[in-house]
């Protein structure tokens, strides 16, 4: 639990440095009101999810996917260092070059918060929520259907890509989608990967497969 609230706090000033420092001022509400919601469900899920998930969330055990770790890695820098500088330069130091109205961005906030409401609804749903793909023998892995597994496969990726497509639209700043949209990329081959591995190594994936045909997208893919 230690480690996870360290890991929290540094987190925290990272992306307070790569949005603030990138636009020059302290000064950007809607950059605070994106960290505070942000920080708010990480401090919410560390109160209130079991221990266990927590450490394995932090330090995961044996049998990681290496590939899937580069891809995360490549992911999350896009999808969170590399879309707030791009923002913060874009929208408060240089811009913004295409300004969006107000309600557009207020609209986008809100559609950012639900987005990270359904991935952590996901989190909660699910005790093998690992930040890494692995099939975690050491902690019972099993199948879950149950919450927003019901509806999709991967509904911790889904809430988070609704969350960052909007996210550059509640900062100010179009530029911001070029990162984001690399970042997107990157999960939604993240989940390609993760099928095809807990369909060849987890007991009763396939049958859920059958009966929840969608990754991301009800009724799309």
């Amino acid at each position: 639990m230690i480690r996870a609230i360290v890991f929290t706090i540094i987190e925290a000033l990272l992306f307070g440095v790569c949005l603030f420092g990138a636009a020059g001022k302290f000064l950007w509400p809607m950059a605070w009101a994106v960290l505070g919601i942000y920080f708010l469900l990480k401090v919410v899920g560390l109160a209130f999810l079991d221990p266990n998930l927590i450490r394995e969330r932090v330090a995961p055990g044996s049998g990681i996917d290496r590939i899937d770790v580069v891809l995360a890695s490549l992911g999350c820098l896009a999808l969170y260092p590399a879309t707030f500088i791009v923002a913060g330069l874009d929208a408060v130091r240089f811009g913004p070059a295409v300004p969006i109205s107000q309600p557009v961005q207020i609209f986008a906030f809100f559609i950012y918060t639900l987005g990270y409401g359904f991935a952590y609804w996901a989190i909660h749903s699910n005790p093998f929520f690992s930040s890494v793909v692995r099939i975690q023998e050491d902690r019972g892995h099993s199948v879950i259907s149950s919450g927003p597994y019901a509806l999709i496969r991967h509904p911790g990726y889904a809430g988070v890509l609704v969350a960052h497509l909007f996210l550059p639209l509640a900062l100010d700043s179009v530029w911001a989608l070029v990162p984001t949209a690399l970042g997107v990329l990157i999960f939604v081959a993240r989940t390609v990967r993760e099928d095809q591995t807990l369909q060849e190594h987890l007991v009763g994936y396939r049958e859920y497969q059958g009966r929840i045909r969608w990754r991301l997208l009800p009724y799309i893919w």
